[in-house]
């Protein structure tokens, strides 16, 4: 008798303890608590996120796996035991070294376009830092799609009606929607010449500083492929095009 009470005991425990809940704090190794940890039971296939102050709670099981994920730190796993069960669990992540390059930043100008397009990159300092501490990249553009009119009309004939597209259609708001995102991305390319080359490259040229940024913009329509070199995030080859460009641009702003 008293080891079945005794079995039965240890059975009532294993129950209770698969339905607690695990506390901690997550920090860094200097003591900072970090926010927005991602902790996963990868047993029960459960997620949550650390706060503010790098606390978590998930109900986990003893022997259940825990992993803390947060971008530019190393992952950890840790196995729930018993002695979670009362005690707050104390994680510590560490960042990933990851060693930055050297970059140089000159400022004497040659005239020669081929040559000042290679020395008068300014530093990306947001680019240093994302690189230093492992920050991901967006995938893509959070962008509500445009409705098309083979997309909403195929599937008509189909008889699927996607009532919100047929009214995208219908009120223009499809194409006002291309017309902000093509005026947005231009400005973006635009931006991006803008935030790597000094001013002073354009105007030792002849190009008034207050006009840089329509130059540019004539360098994209006159020259295509000179886009097509920020798009591909090559600056010294958008930079070169923009040597065919420049007699164009500075006969048409004389005549103007």
């Amino acid at each position: 008798m008293k080891i079945i009470l005794i079995f039965i005991g240890l059975f009532v425990s294993e129950i209770l303890f698969s339905q607690q809940t695990v506390n901690g704090i997550i920090t860094d190794e200097s003591g900072i608590r970090l926010s927005s940890v991602v902790v996963i039971n990868i047993s029960a296939n459960t997620k949550i996120v650390s706060n503010s102050l790098g606390e978590f709670s998930i109900g986990a099981s003893k022997n259940d796996e825990l992993r803390f994920i947060l971008p530019g730190y190393e992952r950890l796993s840790k196995i729930v035991t018993e002695d979670h069960r009362n005690a707050l669990l104390p994680i510590t992540l560490f960042k990933v070294i990851e060693e930055i390059e050297e970059v140089k930043v000159y400022k004497k100008l040659t005239g020669d376009l081929s040559k000042d397009s290679k020395i008068l990159t300014k530093v990306d300092q947001g680019k240093i830092i994302q690189k230093a501490v492992g920050l991901p990249q967006p995938v893509g553009k959070m962008r509500e799609k445009p409705a098309e009119i083979k997309e909403v009309l195929l599937p008509m004939l189909l008889g699927n009606l996607n009532v919100q597209g047929v009214y995208d259609l219908i009120s223009g708001k499809a194409r006002k929607q291309k017309i902000i995102y093509k005026y947005e991305d231009l400005q973006e390319d635009i931006a991006w010449i803008r935030n790597r080359v000094e001013d002073d490259y354009f105007v030792k040229t002849g190009i008034p500083k207050d006009k840089i940024s329509d130059f540019i913009e004539f360098s994209f329509y006159t020259k295509p492929q000179v886009r097509r070199y920020v798009k591909a995030k090559s600056l010294s080859g958008a930079v070169l095009g923009f040597e065919d460009v420049v007699p164009i641009y500075l006969e048409r702003m004389n005549k103007g």
